[in-house]
């Protein structure tokens, strides 16, 4: 049995370009720092003396800005490299978390946490773009599932130091969040270099033809839609579920963040293994489950209220993010074209970003106003809806090739 699970870890990790892990070494360094959002709060509640509310639509207000970067990185991915913009916008985050920590005024943080906004969401499209060039497509769920758990790994780290770190001074937690985000653009710079735009067949008509616009695609936008619906409910996560566990259940910083890096561990331990094994099952099949299965665990969350209970939700919610996050920037990319692929993951990003405007406003204003049991009842409603919602798309969207199927055509 130990053979098998060492034979399946091998096979889940091996073969995948060099490129592919400096981007995920990149990624876990950046990551290793998120301390800021995973806090930003109660920092705001507590250090700067917003209300709930207040704190809610500061939030929404960095999603404004991540939309418009998004939107802005997808275009300059495809103009410029995933390399420059990457470069860039983690330079700018750098510098944005260790000005943000020390602004006092409520106008010069809500500027600040704007243009913050603007230029580290930049990177999200840039790095699913170099991620998109480096892998082949049948290897490209692999990919960005390596991706997501150097994510995670690092996630591990940050928001767990965060909260023993909160515990004494939030000053800390905007110098390593900015620190790391200088150290993973250092990295890139140093060792980086973009893989070169692949060729796509028939390009002699590709260069007459106009490249395909997301805006056109519109069974691609009813899929983001729904995914969207998905990340409001899971940036609960870093808006409201902050406030239940430390106010309304009592719970301190530090077992929140130790909370939220089980969900990372759990990830990194097994989600690579995962993915690989479910290789040949279309995506869309996945991801509708997946987000129900994450939206019941925070539905769970008001029958109890102790550290077991409260760690038994985490493991349900994060089975259910296993399922449906690997797999959606791969629908995404292998529906765009060369020229347009940063556009169209772009798009995917402008989804995090419209979330992160709607989720802390619905989730702080049913929180104050209808209370907690209500909105994580709620977020199990929701999960109902997306589960049937992905299911009936399936049919109109069309599945991805698998890894199989893709290396076999290419």
């Amino acid at each position: 049995m130990f053979r098998t699970i060492v034979q399946s870890y091998r096979e889940a990790f091996s073969g995948l370009p060099r490129s592919v892990w400096l981007l995920a070494t990149a990624q876990f360094v950046n990551r290793s720092g998120t301390m800021v959002l995973p806090f930003l709060t109660l920092w705001l509640i507590e250090e700067r003396g917003f209300s709930p509310v207040t704190a809610g639509r500061a939030l929404g207000l960095y999603g404004i800005g991540a939309m418009i970067g998004a939107i802005a990185g997808g275009y300059l991915v495809d103009i410029l490299s995933p390399r420059r913009v990457m470069i860039l916008s983690l330079l700018g985050a750098g510098a944005g978390f260790i000005i943000l920590g020390r602004i006092e005024s409520r106008h010069g943080l809500l500027g600040m946490l704007f243009a913050l906004s603007l230029v580290a969401e930049a990177l999200r499209p840039a790095a699913s773009t170099a991620l998109a060039r480096s892998a082949a497509p049948g290897e490209r769920v692999r990919a960005y599932a390596l991706n997501r758990l150097a994510v995670n790994l690092g996630m591990t780290f940050g928001p767990t130091v965060g909260g023993f770190l909160a515990m004494r001074s939030y000053d800390w937690l905007f110098l390593v969040d900015g620190a790391t985000c200088l150290l993973a653009a250092g990295l890139l710079r140093t060792f980086y270099r973009d893989e070169p735009r692949p060729r796509e067949a028939g390009s002699a008509a590709a260069g007459i033809e106009a490249p395909r616009t997301p805006w056109r695609d519109g069974p691609l936008l009813v899929f983001l839609g729904l995914f969207t619906l998905y990340i409001v409910v899971l940036f609960q996560v870093f808006s409201t579920y902050p406030l239940y566990i430390h106010r309304d259940l009592g719970h301190s910083e530090g077992l929140l963040g130790i909370l939220l890096g089980t969900n990372t561990l759990v990830i990194v331990a097994v989600e690579m293994v995962i993915v690989h094994r479910l290789r040949n099952v279309p995506p869309l099949k996945l991801i509708g489950p997946g987000c129900f299965l994450f939206c019941a665990g925070l539905a769970l969350m008001p029958l109890g209220s102790g550290f077991a209970w409260l760690l038994f939700t985490v493991l349900v919610w994060t089975a259910g993010e296993m399922l449906a996050l690997p797999f959606v920037e791969t629908i995404v990319a292998d529906r765009a074209d060369e020229r347009s692929r940063g556009r169209y993951l772009g798009m995917l990003t402008v989804s995090f970003a419209l979330a992160l405007v709607i989720a802390p406003v619905a989730g702080t204003w049913v929180y104050g106003h209808a209370g907690p049991a209500a909105l994580w009842f709620g977020c199990g409603g929701v999960g109902a809806v997306l589960c049937l919602g992905f299911r009936a798309l399936g049919e109109r969207l069309g599945e991805p090739k698998g890894p199989a199927e893709s290396a076999a055509g290419d």
